[in-house]
């Protein structure tokens, strides 16, 4: 079967990455190598690599390809980078993330989810990743300042401590709305101030948390 997860892969990159204008190439290569179809429950691996979000389990959900490639190429990843990753989920995107990263600091609140990841990740020989099972909204500040962070589910608002925690030229990407829909929030660290762009409208699970939503 993994002959035809690998032209499946293929196809994403050409068919959804390219065409909506991923350019970066270490995110393209990194998308066509990562076998994403191991991060989900075998009776969906079919859907894998279509352009939609998968259930994970546990009312949470694996981005749809697109979504994972725009987030990750706007944090400009040169390799050398400590990053944050807020919301483990299924772990393909930490994957993704550690091939771009010096180091991935990743914290997940749902225990199971986190185990099932650190499993699957270590079996695939990522050394480079620790995780935390923890109020994701609070970062992690034993490893601050990060040069990138990435929140995979929407927050009402900026979370402070995150904002804190990131090195000066760091860039962060978070998706900041209502619980229904959000918009994709870059900010930047000049020195103290915090430069922010919106990178157009999102869909994702609840940030649950201090800084985040109500449980």
């Amino acid at each position: 079967m993994s002959h035809d997860f690998s032209l499946a892969r293929e196809r994403m990159v050409k068919n959804q990455l390219i065409p909506r204008g991923i350019k970066d190439e270490m995110v393209l290569e990194a998308m066509g190598k990562i076998p994403r179809h191991l991060f989900i429950e075998e009776a969906l691996a079919g859907e894998a690599y279509n352009d939609h979000p998968v259930p994970i389990g546990e009312k949470q959900t694996i981005s749809q390809p697109y979504i994972v490639a725009l987030m990750t190429e706007i944090l400009e990843l040169k390799g050398d980078e400590n990053t944050l990753e807020i919301g483990t989920g299924s772990g393909y995107q930490t994957a993704i993330l550690a091939e771009l990263s010096s180091r991935v600091y990743t914290i997940e609140r749902i225990k199971s989810l986190l185990v099932n990841a650190r499993k699957l990740l270590s079996e695939l020989g990522y050394s480079n990743i620790l995780f935390k099972a923890f109020d994701g909204t609070l970062g992690w500040n034993e490893y601050a300042p990060f040069d990138a962070i990435m929140v995979t589910a929407g927050a009402p608002s900026l979370p402070e401590p995150l904002m804190d925690q990131l090195a000066d030229n760091g860039r962060m990407i978070v998706p900041v709305g209502d619980r229904y829909s959000q918009e994709l929030i870059k900010v930047i660290r000049k020195g103290n101030s915090l430069e922010q762009e919106n990178l157009g409208g999102c869909r994702f699970v609840n940030l649950i948390g201090v800084h985040g939503w109500p449980d």
